[in-house]
C-alpha cells in the first residue's frame, strides 16, 4: 500500500514495511499510456453503486464481449475484497499458507482479490487515497467464503484508525488490476465520476470516490499488470496529475498530462543502484507550484478555456511586499490601518486561544519571565541603589506587558528589560549623583519626551523604515542577543560557584581534625568562650553547631546549641577550620543546570521520535520545559541539598523607603532639567526604536506564517505611552525581549495532525493570540503572593531553561548554519538551496564579515558604549 510513501507487506503476511518513496519501471508508464490511448476512458460518469459502475463501464464497449463473458467479469469485480486491516488473526494465518509473498499470483479463484496498495496526497483540490485491489488465479468457480460486495460500508470500515492519517476532504480512488483466464487480451478502463460517491465496503477506508481504474487480462503477464496498476496509483498521487485527472474533457488530456509527467521523472541507471533498496522519504518536499511549468499553464488553458488555473498561478511579486509597511502619507495613516486590521481578529485572539497547547506556553514564558524580572531587578537595584529593585521590576513587567497584549498589534511579543536601557539607567543615576540631581526626576523629563518623539514617530509612520533592515541586521542582532542569554546564564553558574565554593581541599582521613566554634566574646577575651563544634559529617543541616565539647562553665548565652545564623546575630564570629565548609552546593547546581537543559532540548524534540503514538509525543513536546523542571525540582527535594531558590518579594512596597509610587515632575530639581533632558531622551528615543522594531521584524518574520498580520506602529504606540506610565511610577522601561519572544512564538507553533508515515507533519504558523502572554503578565503581578510555592524551584533549574531559549534562538537563524559550513569538508557540506547558486568563498566571506561585526557588536555592548549598540546594529 501507499500512504503518500510506500509500505509493502514484509514476509509474513502482518507486518507492513518502513514507508519509503516507490521506484516505478519505465516500461510501466508507457504501458499505462497505451492503455489509456486504447481502453474505455468514462469521463464524469454519473453512478451512485460500484455495481452500476461495472455495468455501464463493460457495457460501453458492447461488441468486444463473448456471450456470458460480461457477466462473469461483473460477477468478478463485485466480489468483497479482503482488507488487511479487517483480517482476522486465524484467518490471516489459513492465508499465509496459501498465499505467497511479493505480489505473486496464487491458484486460487479469480473472484479473489485481496488488497495491496494505498495512497494519500496533500492536494490543492483534493486529497485523492487509493486502494489497489489485485485480482489473479482460475475462475472455474466462486468460493462460497468469498461475500457479494456490500452497498453499505462494513463496522471494520468506520472503526478504521487509520482515517486519522487522512487529511478532511480526501477521496478513496480504487485500482483493480490482474489476470483471468478467460479473457484473451486485456480490458483497461479509467473511470471518472461526476460527484464522489461512497462504494460500500469496496475500500479500506469509507471515504467517497471518484477515481477508478481496472485492468484485466489473459495470465502469464500478472508482473506487467501489477506494474501498470502502481503506475496508475502513483499518478493519481500526484499534485498535478490530479488536476489534470480532474478537469480533463477527452482522453487527449490524461494522454498529455501523463507526458507531462514523464517529462519530470528522473531515471536511475540499472546499475547503480539496487532496486530492492527503499528510498527514504525526504524531510520537506518540494511544492506543486514549483513543478508547475510554463507548457502545463499553456496546455491546461489550450485544453479548458475557463479552467482556474491563472488563480492558482504563483505570484511573481516580492514576498515581502505587505500594505503593513506601505506609507499612507497621512498623519497617524499607518496607525489607523493597523487598528482597522488588528481590530477585525480582537475577537478571536481571545477564541483561538483555547487549546492545551497555550496552558503550557503560559507556564513556560511565566517561569522565564519572572527569572528574567527577578535577574534584571536586581541589577537596576545595584545600579540605582534600589530606586529600582526587584519589586519594581515585577509590578513594571506585569502592568506593561497586560497593556501591551492588549492593544497591541503583535501580541505574541514579550515585554522586558534589556541590556543597553540598563546601562543608559546606570549612567544617568551616576550622573546625577554626581551633580545632586535626583535621579527619579530627572528620569521621569526623560521618559516624557521619549513618549513625545515617539508619537511624532508614530504619527509621521517612521516605521516604514524598518522594512530597509536586511537579513544581516536580523541575524546580527538575534544572534547578540542568544549569546547575552547564554552568557548570562553560565555567568550566574559561575557565581554560584564561587558563593558557593567546592571543598577541594576535603581529606576524609583528616575528618577528626575539621572543627568550627562561636565565639559569643570578644576576640580577645578566651575566657569566656562559647565553643560549639560543627562536624563534617553528613549530617542534614550542616551549619548547626553542636554542643560543646569542653565543661568549662559557659555563659548563659551558650547553654543551647547555636547555628551559624543565630551565632552572627548575638555578635559572635566562627572558629575553626570547617567555618567555611558547605555541601557539594556548587556541583549539585551544575548537574541542575546541564540536566536542565540537555533535558528541555531532548523533550523538545521528542515530537519526531518513534517511540509512543503521536498524540503523546507531542503533549510531551508541547510540556516539556514544564515536565522538566518539575524532574529536576522533585530530583532537588529528593538530595535535600540547600540549593539556591527563587526568591519573590513578599510585599507591596518600594525597594528604597526613600521613594513613593508617584514620581513628581518638579520640587527636587532645577527648573531647566525639563528642557535639559531632551538631549538624552533622543538618544533613549533611537535605542527604544531600534531595539522594539529589530525584534518585530525577527518575530514577523514570513517562515512564521502568521495570519493575522504586524502592527509596526500600533506596537510602537504603546511602547511609547507606556514611558510615560513607568516613568511617573518609576518603574523600569520595557521593549520588546527577542528571545523569550522567540520562545513564547515557538511554544506556540501549530503543525498538521493528519499526517501519513514518513511524512513529516507541515509545520501551519504559530497560534496567534493574545491571552497566554495576558496570563503570564498577570501571573507574574500577582507572584508576589506566590513566593510560598516559587520558594521550590531552584535558579539552576531556571538557569538551564534560559540556556535553552538562548541555544533555541542562535540556532533559529541561517547564520548558524553558515557558521557551521565554515568547519566542514565540501563533501560533507548539506545541500543548502543558497549553496548551489553561491559560490562557497562568498557564503564563507559573508559569514566571516558576519562575525567579525558580532564581535565588534559585543565589545560595544560589554563597555559604557553599550546604549548606542542597537545603531550599530
Amino acid at each position: 500500500r501507499w500512504i503518500k510513501f510506500e509500505e509493502k507487506v514484509e514476509d509474513g503476511g502482518e507486518r507492513w514495511s518502513t514507508p519509503h518513496v516507490p521506484a516505478l519501471h519505465l516500461h510501466s508508464l508507457f504501458e499505462l499510456r497505451t492503455c489509456l490511448w486504447k481502453g474505455t476512458v468514462l469521463l464524469d460518469l454519473c453512478a451512485h453503486s460500484f455495481k452500476e459502475i461495472i455495468e455501464k463501464a463493460l457495457s460501453a464497449q458492447p461488441e468486444v464481449w463473448e456471450p456470458g463473458l460480461q457477466d462473469r467479469l461483473s460477477a468478478l469485480l463485485l466480489c468483497q475484497p479482503l482488507h488487511q486491516t479487517t483480517k482476522a488473526p486465524l484467518r490471516v494465518l489459513t492465508e499465509l499458507s496459501f498465499t505467497p509473498c511479493r505480489g505473486t499470483p496464487w491458484q486460487g479463484p479469480a473472484c479473489c482479490c485481496c488488497f495491496w496498495d494505498a495512497y494519500r496526497t496533500d492536494l490543492l483540490l483534493v486529497h485523492v487515497f487509493c486502494c489497489f485491489h489485485f485480482f489473479a488465479g482460475k475462475t472455474k468457480s466462486c468460493p462460497e467464503l468469498r461475500t457479494q460486495l456490500s452497498e453499505t460500508p462494513l463496522k471494520e470500515q468506520l472503526k478504521n484508525r487509520f482515517k486519522k492519517k487522512l487529511l478532511p476532504g480526501s477521496e478513496v480512488a480504487s485500482i483493480m488490476v490482474g489476470e483471468v483466464d478467460f479473457l484473451k487480451k486485456p480490458f483497461p478502463a479509467f473511470i471518472r465520476l461526476r460527484e464522489a460517491v461512497t462504494l460500500g465496503s469496496l475500500t479500506e477506508v469509507a471515504l467517497p470516490s471518484r477515481f477508478l481504474f481496472i485492468l484485466l487480462g489473459p495470465q502469464a503477464k500478472v508482473k506487467a499488470y501489477h506494474e501498470i496498476g502502481r503506475a496508475m496509483a502513483t499518478l493519481l498521487t500526484d499534485e498535478l496529475f490530479q488536476r489534470v485527472a480532474q478537469q480533463a474533457k477527452h482522453r487527449e488530456d490524461l494522454i498529455a498530462g501523463i507526458d507531462e509527467f514523464l517529462d519530470e521523472l528522473t531515471v536511475l541507471p540499472p546499475g547503480k543502484w539496487d532496486p530492492s533498496d527503499r528510498i527514504s522519504p525526504p524531510s520537506c518536499q518540494l511544492s506543486p507550484n514549483k513543478r508547475i511549468s510554463m507548457r502545463l499553464w499553456e496546455w491546461k488553458s489550450h485544453c479548458n478555456g475557463n479552467t482556474t488555473a491563472a488563480e492558482d498561478r504563483p505570484s511573481l511579486t516580492h514576498p515581502h511586499t505587505s500594505e503593513e509597511l506601505e506609507r499612507t502619507g497621512r498623519l497617524f495613516g499607518g496607525l489607523l490601518r493597523d487598528i482597522r486590521r488588528k481590530a477585525h481578529w480582537y475577537r478571536s485572539d481571545f477564541s483561538d486561544a483555547m487549546h492545551i497547547q497555550c496552558l503550557s506556553a503560559v507556564l513556560y514564558i511565566y517561569l522565564a519571565t519572572v527569572t528574567n524580572a527577578i535577574t534584571f531587578g536586581g541589577m537596576l537595584g545595584d545600579a540605582t541603589a534600589n530606586m529600582q529593585g526587584v519589586l519594581e521590576s515585577f509590578l513594571g513587567t506585569a502592568f506593561s506587558g497586560s497593556i501591551f497584549c492588549l492593544f497591541s498589534g503583535q501580541p505574541l511579543t514579550i515585554l522586558s528589560s534589556t541590556g543597553p536601557v540598563l546601562v543608559f539607567e546606570r549612567l544617568l543615576f551616576s550622573f546625577s549623583e554626581d551633580y545632586g540631581l535626583d535621579y527619579l526626576e530627572f528620569r521621569l523629563w526623560i521618559g516624557l519626551w521619549v513618549a513625545f518623539f515617539g508619537l511624532i514617530l508614530v504619527a509621521t509612520e517612521a516605521s516604514h523604515l524598518v522594512q530597509y533592515f536586511t537579513r544581516f541586521t536580523e541575524e546580527g542582532f538575534c544572534a547578540l542577543i542568544s549569546l547575552i542569554f547564554i552568557y548570562d546564564s553560565l555567568k550566574k553558574m559561575l557565581s554560584l560557584a564561587e558563593a558557593f565554593p567546592i571543598n577541594w581541599h576535603y581529606r576524609a582521613d583528616d575528618v577528626t581534625l575539621y572543627s568550627c566554634t562561636c565565639n559569643l566574646s570578644g576576640p580577645g577575651d578566651t575566657e569566656h568562650q562559647a565553643a560549639h563544634t560543627v562536624s563534617l559529617a553528613p549530617v542534614p543541616h550542616p551549619w548547626l553547631i553542636s554542643l560543646p565539647l569542653s565543661h568549662s562553665p559557659q555563659p548563659p548565652a551558650a547553654s543551647a546549641a547555636l547555628n551559624r545564623a543565630q551565632c552572627l546575630g548575638r555578635g559572635g564570629h566562627l572558629l575553626g577550620t570547617s567555618c567555611q565548609y558547605v555541601p557539594d552546593i556548587a556541583l549539585l547546581s551544575f548537574l541542575l543546570f546541564g540536566g536542565t537543559f540537555i533535558c528541555c532540548t531532548t523533550l523538545k524534540h521528542f515530537k519526531s521520535s518513534c517511540y509512543f503514538p503521536t498524540g503523546l509525543r507531542k503533549l510531551v513536546s508541547d510540556f516539556s520545559i514544564i515536565l522538566t523542571i518539575l524532574i529536576f525540582c522533585a530530583i532537588d527535594a529528593t538530595l535535600g541539598l540547600e540549593t539556591p531558590k527563587l526568591l519573590v518579594p513578599r510585599e507591596l512596597q518600594p525597594t528604597n523607603p526613600m521613594r513613593g509610587w508617584i514620581v513628581f515632575p518638579f520640587g527636587a530639581n532645577p527648573w531647566w532639567i525639563c528642557l535639559a533632558s531632551v538631549m538624552p531622551a533622543i538618544l533613549v528615543t533611537i535605542l527604544i526604536f531600534m531595539d522594539q522594531q529589530i525584534t518585530a521584524v525577527i518575530l514577523n518574520r514570513k517562515e512564521y506564517k502568521l495570519q493575522k498580520g504586524a502592527g509596526f506602529h500600533l506596537d510602537f504606540l504603546c511602547i511609547s505611552l507606556l514611558m510615560i506610565i513607568t516613568s511617573v511610577m518609576g518603574l523600569p522601561w520595557y521593549v520588546s525581549a527577542t528571545v523569550i519572544s522567540l520562545a513564547h512564538m515557538e511554544s506556540l507553533r501549530k503543525e498538521s495532525t493528519a499526517s501519513a508515515p514518513g511524512e513529516q507533519p507541515e509545520f501551519l504558523g504559530i497560534r496567534e493570540q493574545r491571552l497566554t502572554g495576558l496570563v503570564v503578565f498577570i501571573l507574574t503581578g500577582i507572584s508576589v503572593f506566590m513566593a510560598p510555592i516559587l520558594k521550590y524551584i531552584p535558579m539552576p533549574v531556571l538557569y538551564g531553561v534560559f540556556l535553552h531559549m538562548g541555544v533555541a534562538a542562535l540556532n533559529s537563524i541561517q547564520f548558524m548554519d553558515r557558521v557551521r559550513l565554515l568547519l566542514m569538508p565540501a563533501k560533507h557540506q548539506p545541500d543548502h538551496l543558497y549553496l548551489r547558486h553561491v559560490p562557497l568563498r562568498r557564503v564563507h566571506l559573508f559569514t566571516f564579515i558576519q562575525l567579525l561585526c558580532l564581535a565588534m557588536l559585543w565589545v560595544i555592548k560589554s563597555t559604557v558604549a553599550a546604549i548606542v549598540f542597537p545603531v550599530m546594529v
